[in-house]
């Protein structure tokens, strides 16, 4: 077994080396802002969407839109507001009066990668669409429905503070987020490396590409042979049952606070982008620290907190953080 797992290292490193090139490409836009950055790299290598929930002015846009430039594949950035509807994104059937025909005219939905900006701000048949879209990787316009390009990614984002005109995402859609992200502000060195750049040279222009679509599927299958140990696959359920039972954990003072713990899905995501993690790391086994190190965004948008809690102040990132403190790490 040892013996199989150093021949999958061997062929991690040689499989993951092209990300050190795509970061220090994305590198010379996005200044800091690493765990953002590693987070839609996993939604990548997983197949995986990523939420993005931030203040205005954290690079959250550049970042998708300079990371999509890196790789050859296709992208649309779509912005989300109260009044679009389902044909702005998808498409839509059109008449064509002279040849007496319909044909199907396709929305920015048909990229690889595609940006929902202010996901927040639509609607609930925008919602709709965009959830069979994200699940199914279809749409359907009229009668017929259409595959999405493979690999097909949506990243979104939301402002956490200006919550006038918007609309709370679907327990449904939430869920299909492999991760929700949270962005925070870069570090004064970081933003004092900003003001440099933007003052001596601006942006860059013309990144290098790094991966084609054939590429990245292939090393998505890859990322799937990454080692987890039986051990790990315990820790992890136990990590997702304590989130729907905390009382068998011995968590009974957290039992008042969850109303609906994780699904099943979390259980693979949290599995998946454990894999993707240690991959980034450029090791083709996964360790208890991969689990810790992306647990929170794999858990923190799947569970449904009580009134108690509410009234108590306690959020579902308190209540994950407490899970992990207190699972024993095999």
């Amino acid at each position: 077994m040892d013996q199989n797992i150093r021949a999958l290292t061997q062929q991690i490193v040689q499989e993951s080396a092209f990300l050190d090139g795509l970061f220090t490409e994305v590198g010379k836009v996005i200044v800091g802002q690493r765990a953002m950055l590693e987070r839609i790299a996993i939604g990548l290598l997983c197949n995986g969407h990523i939420l993005l929930e931030g203040v205005p002015g954290l690079a959250k846009t550049l970042a998708v839109r300079t990371f999509a430039e890196t790789i050859q594949t296709s992208f649309q950035r779509m912005q989300f507001t109260p009044d679009l509807l389902p044909a702005d994104l998808i498409g839509t059937v059109v008449f064509h009066q002279q040849a007496g025909n319909f044909s199907v005219r396709k929305g920015p939905i048909f990229a690889n990668v595609v940006l929902a900006d202010e996901i927040n701000r639509a609607p609930a048949k925008v919602q709709s669409a965009l959830l069979e879209a994200m699940q199914e990787r279809q749409v359907t316009i009229g009668n017929n429905s259409f595959p999405l390009p493979s690999p097909f990614l949506v990243l979104a984002t939301q402002n956490p503070i200006e919550q006038e005109g918007t609309y709370a995402l679907p327990e449904a859609q939430i869920d299909r987020f492999l991760l929700k992200v949270k962005v925070d502000y870069p570090s004064r060195e970081e933003e004092r490396q900003m003001m440099d750049r933007m003052a001596k040279d601006g942006q860059a222009t013309g990144l290098a590409k790094w991966a084609t679509p054939e590429q990245i599927l292939r090393i998505q299958k890859v990322v799937q042979l990454v080692y987890i140990d039986e051990k790990l696959k315990d820790y992890i359920l136990d990590i997702v049952f304590a989130t729907r039972n905390p009382i068998s954990f011995g968590m009974r003072d957290l039992s008042g606070f969850i109303e609906y713990g994780a699904s099943p899905r979390a259980t693979l995501a949290l599995m998946n982008a454990a894999k993707a993690h240690a991959f980034l790391r450029h090791r083709g086994f996964v360790t208890p620290e991969d689990v810790k190190a992306i647990g929170m965004d794999v858990l923190r948008h799947r569970l449904s907190l009580s009134f108690e809690a509410e009234a108590e102040g306690v959020d579902a990132e308190q209540v994950v953080q407490r899970i992990f403190d207190r699972i024993e790490v095999p």
